[in-house]
């Protein structure tokens, strides 16, 4: 067992082997309301991404501002033979109390830029689901066909996440996913520099029985990804994506339909990445009466820009009293010359991208991957959690889980050129 608490800074859940290679990547981390912590990671032979074999889970309970954790169990029935599993990407659906967990089955020794290169899709889109907080897990269901079909055949590769899916406050069940879409072709062997990442969501509206995709995010290259619902007053609920790119800063786009389409992404300047970029992790949640007082929410002269949100709607206003009852927290390595110095970014107006404040250091050296989770909202004290690779020397020595406050983001944030001389660029709602 080992115990995690507001003091005890970050615990390792996963460790790097240095004689065996043994290594743990990709870590996925669910909350579910009854005080369980789902940790998920791929085990892997080595660091490469070919070498990755099964998922790996750890379970936590919570109680007050501390979480112990249990020892580390294989999912065996998360496999198709012939193929290593990668990617987790759990969703918990409140009615049922039940968790899907989503991930692709690669065929063994198959390489993604192999797919890339030759058009020739390895991965399956697969899913396993418990309806007792991950503590058994059903057999494997493969829906490949089902969920993507014909359009698989221009579809170089794919994956989903990595990290956790949604649920909407309509009930749908969102999972966020990439492709690499072909869009050129030359004596019917595809064009690899036409060959470009798109994210979208594949989503369910029935608790899981029926899953569909969305439409793919056009307009810049979007890769690894993850979603948030932002509500709002004066408009109905939208979903917010976050997501990878290999221009020096992440992109954003809003959809208006919850995941079936998104209107074009726009720049995230404020938010750097590494050359090639990394994944990232987004959560929304509901700030207390006490934050949204002190942000000045209820002030009715508030500045119009802190109140406003621009619409497509020719017929619509240009402005609208907006007050997003949801924020916006984000972790992602704060570097933009290499994977280093784990950063949580809070945004209090998630329709404005200006709006990202200057990011709280969760972790100083090599880092990677990350997922956060909100583990208590309004009206309680906020509490939120972040599994992450990190290490001392490379970032995939070990996957570690931290507590933290709403408070912390507020102390020791990394001092920088200020967000708010940078564009304001607006995402757009309709």
């Amino acid at each position: 067992m080992i115990k995690a608490s507001m003091s005890s800074g970050k615990v390792t859940l996963f460790h790097q082997d240095p004689r065996s290679g043994v290594t743990y990547r990709v870590p996925a981390l669910l909350y579910i309301p009854t005080d369980t912590l789902l940790a998920f990671a791929e085990k892997r032979s080595s660091a490469r991404d070919e070498d990755a074999e099964y998922l790996v889970l750890r379970r936590g309970r919570k109680t007050g501002t501390s979480v112990e954790w249990g020892p580390s169990e294989y999912l065996t029935s998360a496999e198709l033979p012939g193929h290593r599993t990668m990617s987790p990407c759990p969703v918990y659906e409140r009615k049922s109390q039940t968790v899907f967990l989503f991930f692709i089955c690669v065929r063994k020794h198959v390489t993604e830029q192999w797919q890339i290169w030759t058009g020739q899709n390895a991965a399956r889109l697969c899913y396993v689901w418990s309806g007792d907080a991950g503590q058994t897990w059903s057999s494997l269901t493969d829906l490949t066909e089902q969920v993507i079909g014909e359009d698989l055949k221009d579809w170089a590769t794919f994956a989903v996440g990595p990290g956790h899916g949604v649920q909407l406050s309509s009930g749908r069940l969102v999972i966020p996913a990439y492709t690499y879409h072909i869009t050129a072709r030359c004596c019917r062997l595809p064009l690899p520099c036409w060959t470009l990442p798109r994210a979208l969501v594949f989503y369910s509206d029935d608790g899981g029985q029926r899953w569909h995709k969305g439409e793919l995010i056009k307009g810049m290259k979007t890769g690894e990804c993850q979603v948030a619902e932002v509500a709002c007053q004066a408009c109905d609920p939208v979903l917010y994506c976050n997501a990878r790119t290999p221009r020096q800063c992440r992109a954003a786009a809003l959809s208006t339909d919850q995941g079936l389409t998104f209107e074009s992404p726009s720049s995230c300047e404020q938010l750097c990445e590494p050359p090639d970029g990394c994944q990232g992790s987004v959560v929304s949640f509901t700030p207390t009466a006490g934050l949204l007082e002190a942000d000045g929410v209820e002030e009715p002269d508030a500045p119009a820009y802190e109140m406003t949100c621009l619409l497509n709607d020719e017929n619509a206003p240009s402005t609208i009293r907006r007050s997003t009852m949801s924020w916006l927290l984000y972790s992602h390595p704060m570097d933009k010359c290499k994977r280093v110095d784990l950063g949580i970014y809070l945004n209090r107006s998630p329709l404005n991208e200006a709006k990202w404040e200057h990011p709280w250091l969760l972790y100083k050296g090599p880092c990677s991957y990350s997922d956060l989770a909100v583990l208590q909202e309004a009206p309680a004290p906020l509490l939120f959690g972040c599994l992450f690779e990190c290490g001392v020397n490379y970032a995939c020595e070990e996957i570690a889980f931290q507590l933290f406050c709403f408070e912390d983001l507020q102390k020791d944030r990394v001092s920088h050129r200020s967000l708010e001389n940078q564009p304001k660029t607006k995402l757009k709602c309709n």
